[in-house]
């Protein structure tokens, strides 16, 4: 499909609204596959991918570094610390996106030109029927206590002693 959907709201929105946005227009698209990144770059979460899979009842691959689908199924491949997990599910399932998944292409001109000729639909929160106040309220935000400084030792047997007394 050559059209794209933009929802814009001009407060910040916490991951759990962002899902419930994203969760609203999957049910109006009823897409397949439902591809985010990983975390926000504004406050590093890493939460709206799995709360959306959450919240639509879809499997989920995070930190996705390949897919593979193939017959109303995908095989997806992500890092963890001990080398690379294979992951199969059905479809439809959301997949948040690791750096490694896709090499950036940039468009030309004459495909920028096009795009903007496309049908773009633009939509907030409220038309969605979503509500995106907060849930959460900053209470305090303090400077955590300044550390003391730290003391030289001139050898092994002097730490060991300065540790026992502690």
């Amino acid at each position: 499909v050559d059209r794209a959907v933009h929802v814009t709201h001009d407060d910040v929105l916490q991951p759990l609204a962002v899902a419930k946005v994203l969760k609203a227009v999957v049910e109006k698209e009823q897409p397949d596959i439902v591809l985010v990144g990983k975390q926000a770059i504004d406050d590093d979460c890493n939460q709206t991918g799995q709360m959306l899979a959450g919240l639509l009842g879809w499997p989920q691959a995070s930190f996705a570094s390949k897919v593979d689908i193939a017959d109303k199924a995908m095989t997806v491949e992500r890092e963890v610390d001990g080398g690379i997990e294979t992951i199969k599910m059905g479809l439809p399932a959301v997949i948040t996106a690791d750096l490694r998944l896709n090499e950036p292409r940039y468009a030309t001109l004459p495909n920028i030109m096009k795009a903007k000729k496309k049908k773009m639909d633009v939509l907030d929160p409220a038309k969605l029927g979503v509500d995106v106040s907060s849930k959460l309220k900053i209470i305090e935000v303090s400077e955590p206590p300044v550390r003391q400084a730290g003391s030289m030792v001139d050898d092994v047997p002097s730490l060991v002693a300065k540790l026992k007394e502690k």
